[in-house]
């Protein structure tokens, strides 16, 4: 069996040299993973541009059009991180799309993942912290309005909490949201997720692994979703120039494994995206993302 990874070169896009957002990551990720040998096959699928319907499911009309259209005001736009632009829409709306696809895919095939995603922070009328449409929710209420779930549960590893999510599905039956961040980091200020786990400064590996055990089993047994979306976000690096925890490459690896093996495990197909992660070292940055590549090869041979 193949392993889906979603992918466009469209992901990446110009933006000022000077720019914090490390852009040119999804562009190396998928330059290493067409050059790495995972414990399977490969099957890229390129996403559309994600339907704007899809995005009202979860967005404001307003925004929307102030977002698509090019109206967002100069503030809207400095807490977005990004100035406007029409290339950004367009990325934006594929990436948001290549989750819609990697949900799919995962439906079908037990695991999938995309090369981008996680836009976490997108709030219902705003964007901010780099995330103007929130795919991890778009993709989780298409799945409940087009029948394919009852109950999807959002698994939430970046380092910063998903705050856009949390708000977005307050009092929402259908989706439970799980984070687990760093209790110090942005948002300053936090949702209330339905389930949330902060982390003191500077955890490493071993305690960091214990509380997820402590948690993911028990949860996925409790709830019975139908589907994971899984945030697999690498600025819980010990080297991430904006995350505050400690884990090590390997510990990265060691949590999308397991992650994504309890999913297995329970016959609970698993969509991922790839989340955050800062560093000025590209290269390095897209090897931590490739992790999770890696993780969910070995554990899709390994349930064969």
């Amino acid at each position: 069996m193949a392993l889906t990874i979603v992918h466009h070169p469209g992901y990446t896009i110009n933006l000022p040299a000077n720019h914090p957002f490390p852009m040119e990551k999804f562009r190396v990720l998928r330059q290493l993973l067409g050059e790495q040998s995972l414990a399977c096959p490969i099957e890229w699928l390129t996403p559309e541009p994600a339907p704007v319907y899809t995005l009202a499911r979860v967005h404001t009309r307003e925004y929307l059009n102030a977002f698509l259209q090019g109206r967002l005001e100069r503030m809207a736009q400095r807490r977005s991180g990004f100035t406007w632009s029409s290339e950004l829409v367009d990325r934006v709306r594929l990436e948001t799309g290549g989750t819609l696809l990697t949900l799919e895919a995962a439906l079908i095939n037990g695991v999938a993942c995309n090369s981008a995603g996680g836009t976490h922070h997108a709030h219902a009328d705003a964007a901010s912290g780099y995330c103007l449409i929130n795919d991890l929710a778009v993709a989780a209420a298409h799945a409940l309005a087009s029948g394919w779930a009852e109950r999807v549960l959002i698994v939430d590893c970046d380092v910063h909490q998903g705050d856009g999510t949390a708000r977005l599905f307050a009092g929402v039956s259908g989706v439970f949201t799980f984070s687990m961040h760093a209790a110090r980091n942005f948002p300053a200020r936090k949702a209330t997720s339905d389930l949330d786990v902060a982390l003191p400064n500077g955890m490493s590996d071993d305690a960091y692994l214990a509380e997820l055990a402590s948690r993911l089993p028990g949860l996925l047994a409790a709830y019975q979703p139908d589907v994971v979306l899984y945030d697999a976000g690498v600025d819980v690096h010990q080297e991430d120039r904006l995350g505050y925890l400690a884990l090590s490459s390997d510990g990265l690896y060691a949590r999308d494994h397991y992650v994504l093996s309890c999913c297995r495990a329970a016959e609970i197909p698993v969509a991922a995206v790839i989340g955050g992660g800062y560093d000025r070292d590209i290269v390095a940055l897209a090897q931590r993302h490739a992790q999770l590549h890696r993780a969910a090869a070995d554990v899709l041979t390994s349930s064969l």
